[in-house]
C-alpha cells in the first residue's frame, strides 16, 4: 500500500480546483467551526455524555442527582456541567436554592441519538 501500511495518499500529487472551490464553499464561518469544535470537544467525554443521557430521560434534574447517577463527586458534576453550560449543551433554571439543569434543545438531544446510533451500528 502506498505510504506505508493502513495509509492512504495520492498516487499522483493532483489538485481539482472545481471540487476545491465546491467544498470551500459549504464551509461555515471561523466562528461557526470553532463553536461546533467546542461542542464535539463537550461530547468527547463519557462522564458528559452520560450526564446528558441522564438530562435526556428525565427532563430536568439537580446537581446532586446527576452525581448519583454518574457515579461521582457533586463537584466533578458541577464542573462538567460548567463546561457543558458553555458549550451551550445544557441550560438551567433556579428554584430556590436549587439549580435544575436540562437539555438546551432539540439539537442536542438529535446529536446523543447520532452519536449512539453511529457507535452501536455493525461495521
Amino acid at each position: 500500500m502506498p505510504g506505508g501500511a493502513g495509509r492512504t495518499v495520492c498516487g499522483v500529487y493532483e489538485v481539482h480546483p472545481e471540487r476545491v472551490e465546491k467544498a470551500r464553499a459549504t464551509l461555515p464561518q471561523e466562528g461557526t467551526l470553532e463553536k461546533a469544535a467546542l461542542l464535539l470537544k463537550a461530547l468527547a467525554d463519557p462522564t458528559r455524555i452520560r450526564l446528558l443521557l441522564a438530562l435526556k430521560g428525565a427532563g430536568e434534574l439537580c446537581v446532586c442527582d446527576l452525581a448519583l447517577l454518574a457515579g461521582v463527586s457533586v463537584s466533578a458534576v458541577s464542573h462538567q456541567l460548567r463546561f457543558l453550560r458553555t458549550a451551550r449543551l445544557v441550560a438551567f433554571r433556579r428554584e430556590g436554592k436549587q439549580v435544575y439543569y436540562r437539555i438546551a434543545d432539540a439539537h442536542v438531544e438529535a446529536l446523543l441519538e447520532g452519536a449512539l446510533a453511529h457507535a452501536t451500528e455493525d461495521t
